[in-house]
């Protein structure tokens, strides 16, 4: 049996070839397998979304999660692809998103999706009680360009309405006192935009958590579940971490990360599309723009709490079901030195 992942038939990635087994290809092809295998076993998605005007988690079948039957002869799973539709929102290029599902039929882009496969627990919950573990989670800035072109696709006329309601007004942008002056209000919008859209909220992140036994590197028995995060509820996540991070001196990355977002809606609004490469290096505010924010375990629990988090349904023994034809002998995962002497305890 050639070496394959559970339901990627048809991928722009060949997993018969080592090459397709690199860290970071794995890191969004298995979960993209493992919610196919959740499809085959008539098993929803933990849906963190907006319902009735309130953050929550509900549930979502994969076929709306993917917008067609993953499982069909006709889905085509494209890693590290454009999702042309939101070419008109962006000036120059639009960067590359984690998944891009197509039928393959016509040719049409479906759905795009950031992936993110998390470890359960990190090192800020390894010694709490089971119930508070939690996972890390850090984002792109490519994120967010994906997150406002999927906020702007509901309803330009609903965008608008609420960025120009939002009596934000700043002259200069790279000047941060300026900003941090407007920075509640900033919030405030990305929290009407994100509860106004809930009817028409869409899957946006597929966060896939992988579950270990404490700190240690061994899985857990019940190891492996499937969060989708909609583009409202996620639009709405960073602005509660923006707000418990807004100061009246400092611009935080969570911060940063809303007034991103917002100057991207407002350019949409004001222009019909912006510049991500412009917005991201020039409002930097003397921090690095590697990455947007990152949340730790602490804080994503809050979040993301439920009884699939603190027992995951998919057990251990189930990988060999999602991993195929031999796929683990073409992994190569990192050989870090914290790692091997954690597990060579015959040394000390």
């Amino acid at each position: 049996m050639t070496a394959g992942l559970f339901g990627l038939k048809n991928s722009n990635r060949d997993f018969s070839k080592a090459d397709a087994w690199g860290k970071n290809q794995f890191n969004s092809s298995f979960p993209a397998a493992l919610s196919c295998y959740f499809h085959s076993k008539k098993l929803d998605a933990n849906y963190i979304s907006i319902v009735n005007n309130k953050f929550g988690i509900n549930s979502i079948g994969m076929n709306d999660v993917f917008a067609i039957d993953p499982l069909s002869s006709n889905t085509y799973f494209a890693f590290e692809a454009q999702h042309m539709p939101f070419q008109k929102y962006v000036v120059n290029s639009l960067p590359r998103t984690d998944l891009v599902v197509l039928d393959n039929s016509t040719g049409q882009c479906l759905r795009s999706l950031e992936v993110k496969l998390t470890a359960l627990p990190d090192n800020t919950t390894c010694n709490f009680n089971n119930e508070k573990f939690g996972s890390e989670i850090v984002i792109r800035p490519d994120t967010i360009v994906y997150l406002a072109a999927s906020l702007a696709s509901k309803s330009i006329s609903t965008l608008e309405k609420i960025v120009k309601n939002s009596c934000v007004t700043i002259t200069d942008w790279t000047d941060a006192d300026e900003v941090i002056f407007n920075a509640k209000k900033i919030i405030d919008c990305i929290v009407e935009i994100s509860l106004t859209i809930e009817s028409q909220q869409s899957p946006f992140l597929l966060q896939p958590i992988w579950k270990t036994i404490g700190k240690s590197p061994k899985l857990a028995e019940n190891c492996l579940d499937v969060f989708v995060w909609s583009d409202a509820a996620f639009a709405w996540f960073i602005s509660q971490v923006s707000k418990a991070e807004c100061s009246g001196n400092k611009i935080t990355r969570q911060t940063r990360t809303s007034i991103w977002l917002y100057k991207m809606l407002l350019d949409i609004v004001n222009d019909g599309r912006f510049d991500h490469l412009d917005i991201i290096d020039k409002l930097s505010y003397n921090t690095k723009n590697d990455k947007a924010f990152a949340s730790a375990g602490n804080v994503t629990n809050v979040y993301m709490t439920c009884e699939n988090l603190t027992k995951p349904r998919i057990a251990k023994d189930e990988i060999k079901n999602i991993i195929l034809g031999g796929g683990q002998n073409l992994l190569s995962p990192e050989r870090r030195f914290d790692a091997i002497i954690f597990n060579s305890p015959e040394l000390f």
